[in-house]
């Protein structure tokens, strides 16, 4: 049976697309009640009053009806800012995009997920604040790897659990092995220690606590290759917005 609740609710806009004439669905990860998509009548008439309300990279505090298990509704904005930067950037958008397509690909719609509300919201602000939207990226995409069923043991070797060593990562064993096992998989990836290290400690780091991280080139262009390679071989999924922003990546080089 489908439950409604009228609530004042906290919402980052994940996606809109238009829906018949006028119309439009607008899909929003929300603090109280997950990823839940309202049905706007009227979005696309001119004038309509909460059009700046409901633009891409929009967060803030709605008032509206909550449906369990159909299409949901907004009556009013009450509190809406923007992530203007993000906004105005291509490249940033196509970051925020990635980031918010994954967040929702790893978790059925109307399961509440406060945690990665507020990871997302942390993000998109990082991101929009000028912090490098690659690494904040690669958080998110190591952080989200639990949920995928992939959950790589990071914080020590997978055979003799030491923590204080050089380590390589190895598929065939699902997670780090120590230099005392690395015989135990001849196709481990031969990763450098400065990859190794920035993987381990983007796995448990805190998002909100973030002021400054430097990442050379390199050791970003290797973690961009593990973190492919994690999700072609162990996840299997493939989204086009990563599609867009492998695209974007190639038009910098």
């Amino acid at each position: 049976m489908n439950s409604q609740t009228y609530m004042n609710f906290h919402g980052i806009l994940l996606y809109r697309k238009d829906y018949k004439e006028n119309d439009m669905l607008v899909k929003f990860i929300t603090a109280e009640s997950g990823k839940k998509m309202f049905f706007i009548r009227g979005a696309r008439k001119r004038g309509f009053k909460m059009m700046a309300d409901i633009l891409p990279f929009t967060y803030g505090t709605y008032s509206g009806k909550i449906n369990s298990n159909s299409l949901s509704y907004i009556y009013s904005a009450l509190d809406t800012d923007h992530y203007e930067n993000i906004s105005s950037d291509i490249f940033l958008n196509a970051y925020a995009t990635y980031i918010m397509s994954l967040i929702d690909a790893a978790y059925p719609d109307s399961v509440p997920i406060l945690t990665w509300f507020n990871k997302l919201f942390d993000a998109l602000k990082l991101i929009d604040n000028g912090m490098d939207p690659a690494i904040i990226t690669n958080i998110c995409e190591i952080q989200l790897l639990s949920q995928f069923g992939v959950q790589p043991e990071l914080r020590g070797c997978v055979i003799c659990g030491e923590t204080n060593s050089n380590f390589d990562f190895s598929e065939a064993y699902g997670g780090l092995l120590c230099q005392n096992h690395f015989h135990l998989d001849p196709h481990r990836l031969h990763l450098d220690q400065k990859t190794i290290y920035y993987l381990r400690k983007f796995s448990v780091i805190d998002l909100s606590k973030i002021s400054k991280i430097n990442v050379g080139d390199t050791t970003k262009k290797s973690l961009r290759q593990l973190l492919d390679k994690i999700y072609n071989d162990s996840v299997g999924i493939h989204l086009k917005s990563k599609s867009f922003l492998d695209q974007m990546n190639d038009l910098k080089l």
